[in-house]
C-alpha cells in the first residue's frame, strides 16, 4: 500500500490581508492561556450556536432594529471560537485534525448561511430574494477553496487582500448601518453587491484554475522528461 499523503488541511497558508499580522501576534499569545477544560473541539461546535443564533436575533429584527448589535457580538464570538480551535489543538496536539479541518468548515459554511438567512429575514419580496442568491455565491468562494486543497494540497482562505476577519467585520459594520439607516439602506445596496459578488467569484475561480493547470503541466513536462507515463495519459 502506498503511504498516504501527508494531511496539511491543519495548516493555511499564509493569510494576506490587512489584518493578518495583528491576529497572528493575539492568537499565538493567548492559545497557551486558555483553561485546560476547553478543547479545540469545544470552540469548533460552539459555530452551531452562534449560526443559530443569528438566524434567532435576524427575525427579532424585525420588530426591533437593536437585536442586531446581539448578531454583531455572534460575529465576533464566532471569529474567536474559530480563531483558536485549530491552534488550541496544535498546540495541545490533540490528534484530530481531519475532523477538525471537516467540521471546522462544514460550519463555517452553516455561519455563512445562517448571516445572510438572518438578514434575509428582514428584507421582503425581491429584495430578500436577491439576498438569498449570495449565499451560492459565497458558497462558491468556499467551494473553490477547499477544491483548490484537494487539488495543491495549499490550504488558502484569504482572496484578493481579504480574508475570515475582514469578512466578519464588514458584516459587523453592515450590521450598524442597518441600524442607523434601516433595512432600505441594505435593499438599496443589493443589486449592485450581487453582481460584484459574481466578478469576485469568476476572477478568484480563474486564477485559481490556472494555478491548478500550471502545476499539472509541470507534472507532465517531469513526465515525460523522466519517461514516465499514467494510465490516464494513457487513455486521454
Amino acid at each position: 500500500m502506498d503511504k498516504q499523503q501527508e494531511f496539511h488541511g491543519d495548516k493555511k497558508l499564509p493569510l494576506r490581508s490587512p489584518l493578518a499580522k495583528i491576529e497572528r501576534r493575539f492568537i499565538d499569545h493567548l492559545t497557551p492561556r486558555f483553561p485546560r477544560w476547553i478543547e479545540g473541539y469545544h470552540l469548533t461546535l460552539l459555530t452551531i450556536l452562534w449560526s443559530a443564533g443569528l438566524i434567532g436575533f435576524g427575525h427579532l429584527a424585525r420588530g426591533n432594529l437593536h437585536w442586531l448589535w446581539l448578531s454583531s457580538l455572534l460575529l465576533l464570538l464566532q471569529w474567536f471560537t474559530d480563531c483558536f480551535d485549530g491552534s488550541l489543538g496544535r498546540y495541545r496536539d490533540t490528534g484530530i485534525p481531519k475532523w477538525g479541518y471537516h467540521m471546522d468548515h462544514f460550519l463555517d459554511f452553516v455561519f455563512m448561511c445562517s448571516a445572510l438567512v438572518g438578514y434575509a429575514l428582514l428584507l421582503d419580496g425581491t429584495s430578500g430574494t436577491l439576498l438569498l442568491l449570495l449565499i451560492p455565491v459565497f458558497g462558491a468562494l468556499m467551494v473553490n477553496s477547499y477544491l483548490s486543497f484537494a487539488a495543491t494540497n495549499e490550504f488558502k482562505i484569504t482572496f484578493l487582500g481579504m480574508g475570515p476577519t475582514e469578512i466578519r467585520l464588514a458584516l459587523i459594520l453592515l450590521n450598524t448601518a442597518i441600524i442607523v439607516f434601516g433595512p432600505a439602506f441594505m435593499a438599496g445596496a443589493l443589486p449592485y453587491v450581487l453582481p460584484i459578488g459574481l466578478v469576485v467569484v469568476t476572477v478568484v475561480v480563474f486564477r485559481t484554475q490556472k494555478y491548478v493547470w500550471a502545476i499539472d503541466m509541470n507534472d507532465k513536462r517531469r513526465r515525460d522528461e523522466n519517461g514516465e507515463s499514467t494510465e490516464h495519459d494513457a487513455t486521454s
